[in-house]
């Protein structure tokens, strides 16, 4: 299911291109690499915080 080939993509890009249009693209993946970075952020807080509880 996670292999994606190239005429998949752009057929995802060409969708998302219609849908929102071009200007609302970079606000969309902007907030997208937001929510990677502190989905992150959580990540690794976790374990940091089962390092010290095993300590």
């Amino acid at each position: 299911m996670g292999n994606f080939g190239a005429t998949e993509i752009i057929l995802i890009a060409l969708v998302l291109i219609l849908l929102f249009g071009g200007k609302k693209i970079p606000e969309l993946m902007k907030g997208l690499g937001q929510g990677v970075k502190q989905f992150k952020k959580g990540l690794k807080g976790e374990e940091e915080e089962e390092n010290n509880n095993k300590k």
